[in-house]
């Protein structure tokens, strides 16, 4: 029973970051209707630039640890955002009027340009981040039985749940939220009353930037390292997730992303931990086909 609850516990971060990836994935996807690793690229690369200038703040700055934390965060939210502008304006924003067909492609060279980048300034070293707010909290038990969580798994669960409510208030109670569901359902329609759509898609991307960036930094203080193969691998799972959910609810595709971080914590604990993304990769693909035929039946 300790055990089963110790899983449950362990579960709450991972669907926790994942319901924040797949909120900000769906706000531009309810627009844009495209699938695209934009937003996967943004999270491995806001949480490679953490490490790296947290590094640099260490050991170039001598910056105390707290401090080089609260540096390399900062910069790399604030980077992260400004490269995010500069791809809507110079590659996303283009294509999408002209050629939105082209995003998946444009997203997967984006990603490969950024790893490179970020590979260069670490002069291809993969840096960690020593441990922070590592102090065990007991709820249940003790000993070898006890229930625990980290101070930092749950400061993660606590922020990223946050935004996503926070998020999703905005989006049900604000004149923003109304223009972005209006524009989701029809994009013609909101623009002949008076909904200026461009200006929403550029300011959704830097919603999405910001909430990716969010959740690519904590997840690498959670985590202590990332790459880009695993920039990739979220940003294929929150993908496929938010695609089978309501396009115009980025809070249903949150939820839908947080059962699934639940059940990759319990297969990993109780399954063959070898055989459980391409298990459940192969679920999403199912009902991704399924849903697709009900569409179309429908």
């Amino acid at each position: 029973m300790a055990y089963a609850c110790q899983q449950a516990l362990n579960a709450v971060p991972l669907a926790a970051l994942y319901a924040l990836l797949a909120f900000g994935y769906a706000l531009t996807f309810g627009l844009t209707r495209r699938a695209e690793f934009t937003a996967g690229a943004l999270f491995a690369f806001s949480g490679q630039l953490f490490v790296l200038l947290t590094a640099f703040g260490w050991n170039r700055l001598w910056l105390i640890y707290p401090a080089a934390l609260a540096f390399g965060g900062i910069a790399a939210f604030i980077y992260t955002l400004v490269v995010a502008r500069l791809i809507g304006r110079q590659v996303t924003g283009p294509l999408l009027a002209r050629a939105p067909n082209a995003l998946i492609v444009a997203s997967l060279a984006v990603m490969i340009i950024l790893m490179e980048l970020v590979r260069l300034a670490a002069e291809s070293r993969s840096l960690w981040i020593s441990p922070v707010l590592n102090e065990r909290i007991i709820f249940a038990g003790e000993g070898v039985a006890a229930v625990v969580l980290t101070k930092l798994q749950i400061l993660n669960a606590l922020i990223m749940g946050g935004v996503v409510l926070f998020g999703s208030f905005l989006l049900s109670r604000t004149r923003a939220g109304r223009n972005w569901r209006a524009v989701a359902d029809d994009r013609l329609a909101a623009r002949l009353m008076g909904v200026d759509d461009a200006r929403l898609v550029m300011l959704t991307g830097m919603a999405t930037a910001a909430l990716v960036a969010i959740a690519g930094i904590f997840g690498t203080a959670y985590y202590g390292n990332m790459d880009f193969g695993a920039g990739l691998l979220f940003g294929l799972k929150v993908v496929m997730i938010a695609s089978l959910g309501e396009q115009t609810s980025p809070i249903r595709s949150a939820l839908g992303a947080a059962l699934y971080g639940a059940i990759e914590t319990f297969w990993g604990a109780y399954l063959p931990f070898e055989w459980r993304d391409a298990a459940l990769f192969s679920g999403l693909v199912l009902l991704a086909v399924l849903f697709r035929k009900r569409e179309q039946v429908v």
